[in-house]
């Protein structure tokens, strides 16, 4: 039998890609008035599942055990709330026709439904911009309150108080499941999508922890965004283009760290073991992305991931083409992160003077006071410079910035040492 901690792993993955089809089963049955109650039910039959699996075993559908869970426990809900009480029966059947279909199957349409259901309420126009993505990435992701206060750069409090208001303003006005009209649409599948590009992103380069990949995290973006990119309603090219970028991504994810955990860079890694089935994936929705006419953010940024994935050695990248992305990117997006990454790609096609030239234009930005990647690109570029001294502070700078536990070690590194410089250190986060 398992051991309690290998369980305790399981139950977090398995929870983390569960989790957001549960909620949305249950808020669909009880109401999404009831949406914290949807969650609080979802934690305790994931409460259940740690105290019984190290005693009973793992069940042969782990799946199907946490929603049966959920489900008995949503009844008991129902029973003991005055206002639900009647429909308790109802919603007990109602919860059984959506469980999951028998193990190696997938789940039906109408829980899939379900979900991007929940994931269109969770952006509805009624609900500020920080609620929108505070919500999606909590009850449509799975991300923990410290996993969104690192993907959106605030304090974790900030988005505590944001996560408050959104379930208040959802109960208040009455939010219902309902799939946006076509002329709405546009604009509730943004938010969505910028969020499902926030969890992978957390996944990809963990802002905290002992593990710089979080490949639960990633899988469940990935699902997520598959699964608006194959629906008939939400399949728009900016979806298709959204899925391709973390597919490109998550190709190359088993090699973004060394059998140890720490961090290799883009210019090192083995590229014979990136996924090529993930890249043709995405190169064919980047070609289903192009059919429309708005060229989107994440056109441009799967344009980027494009360059990385087709070159077949770092040396054969095609830097100046990746400029140019990062040129129409600034241009539609004038984000600080986009212009930093922008700085990376003027350093690998023109030199590294002019890269640092971008960089330092960016010390004043409000939103990269606490980003560490900004000191360690400096640093970066000043030691391609030679100017190691600086570059030794810059590296002990974004170390002291980091939250995660492998981005420090090997920061800590770059500034104890005066390595011969990888041609692509500075581009480490591709």
């Amino acid at each position: 039998m398992a051991g309690a901690a290998d369980i305790g792993g399981l139950v977090d993955r398995l929870f983390r890609r569960e989790s957001g089809r549960i909620v949305a089963a249950l808020a669909r049955s009880l109401g999404a008035g009831r949406l914290d109650l949807a969650e609080d039910l979802a934690q305790q039959a994931l409460l259940q599942a740690l105290r019984v699996w190290p005693y009973r075993g793992v069940p042969d559908d782990p799946a199907a055990w946490l929603y049966t869970a959920a489900r008995r426990l949503a009844i008991d809900a129902a029973r003991r709330d005055a206002t639900l009480r009647r429909q308790a029966d109802a919603i007990g059947r109602d919860l059984l026709a959506r469980a999951p279909a028998p193990p190696g199957a997938h789940f039906a349409d109408e829980l899939a439904d379900d979900e991007l259901r929940l994931l269109f309420m969770c952006a509805h126009p009624a609900l500020s911009e920080e609620m929108r993505l505070a919500l999606i990435l909590r009850v449509g992701c799975g991300l923990s309150t410290r996993e969104i206060a690192a993907g959106v750069l605030r304090e974790e409090a900030t988005v505590a108080q944001w996560l408050v208001r959104a379930r208040r303003r959802v109960q208040e006005r009455g939010l219902s499941l309902d799939m946006p009209a076509s002329n709405e649409l546009p604009s509730r599948l943004a938010p969505v999508l910028d969020a499902l590009y926030l969890a992978f992103n957390e996944g990809h380069g963990a802002a905290s922890g002992d593990s710089l990949v979080r490949a639960d995290i990633c899988g469940e973006a990935v699902r997520l965004a598959r699964l608006l990119a194959d629906h008939p309603v939400t399949g728009r090219p900016e979806a298709q283009a959204l899925a391709a970028l973390l597919l490109f991504h998550l190709a190359r994810l088993p090699t973004r760290t060394d059998a140890a955990g720490e961090i290799v860079l883009l210019a090192d890694q083995d590229r014979t073991r990136w996924d090529r089935a993930a890249i043709a994936e995405g190169f064919r929705r980047m070609r289903r992305a192009a059919t429309g006419e708005h060229l989107s953010e994440f056109h441009l940024l799967a344009g980027i991931a494009a360059e990385h994935a087709r070159a077949a050695t770092f040396e054969e990248t095609d830097w100046p083409a990746i400029l140019g992305y990062y040129d129409s990117l600034v241009a539609l997006a004038p984000s600080p992160v986009h212009r930093l990454n922008r700085a990376v790609a003027v350093a690998m096609t023109d030199s590294a003077a002019s890269g640092l030239a971008e960089v330092e234009a960016l010390a004043g930005e409000p939103a990269l006071e606490e980003y560490f990647l900004l000191p360690a690109t400096r640093g970066e570029l000043l030691r391609r410079l030679g100017r190691d001294a600086e570059a030794t502070r810059a590296f002990a700078e974004a170390a002291r910035l980091t939250r995660s536990a492998p981005a420090r070690r090997f920061l800590l590194r770059r500034a104890a040492t005066r390595p011969v410089t990888s041609p692509g250190a500075a581009a480490a986060r591709s």
